[in-house]
């Protein structure tokens, strides 16, 4: 597995208060509102840990939220879910990713969804999971996240899996 690599005027950090979120814009005002009203109380109350890209002046460039979550055995395709227990099943979720409008269209989507790929599958090495999943706001992300080999779940459109299996392959294992 190799380590994410950032251009060298970005570097990766855990959101703090320091960082600017009232200024972020991405251009979808729900990952706008998600990063500047609640990621960082979420975090405080550890329902998710939120990794940010910083700028050398602390502005940040772009973010990814991490989170756990279940999904009933019933929701996953029958080639994941043959061999998996009848029940609720522990899944990763990526709740949020946004780039700032000014460094879109630069490859900083591509390198946060690697790292918290990458951060996913290191702990699904200590805190197992069938799969990562995350839920699309419009048919551009579904799109962009789909390039990363992630599926529909039957029955919902724009919410996507990635197996743990392929999140191995992926990682290089």
């Amino acid at each position: 597995m190799k380590p994410v690599v950032f251009p060298g005027e970005f570097h990766l950090a855990t959101l703090d208060k320091p960082h600017r979120r009232k200024s972020f814009d991405c251009g979808e005002a729900a990952v706008n509102e998600w990063l500047r009203a609640r990621a960082l109380q979420n975090q405080e109350k550890r329902l998710s840990a939120t990794k940010v890209i910083l700028t050398e002046a602390l502005d940040i460039a772009g973010f990814y939220t991490l989170a756990t979550g279940q999904v009933d055995f019933g929701d996953l395709p029958p080639q994941l879910a043959k061999s998996l227990p009848r029940r609720a099943l522990p899944v990763a979720v990526l709740a949020w990713l946004g780039v700032a409008r000014k460094f879109q269209g630069h490859g900083l989507g591509d390198r946060l969804l690697a790292q918290a790929l990458q951060d996913c599958h290191v702990a699904g090495q200590t805190f197992a999971f069938v799969a990562v999943i995350l839920d699309c706001l419009h048919g551009g992300a579904k799109r962009f996240y789909q390039r990363w080999d992630f599926q529909e779940l039957p029955g919902h459109p724009y919410r996507l899996f990635l197996s743990s299996k392929t999140l191995s392959k992926l990682m290089g294992v």
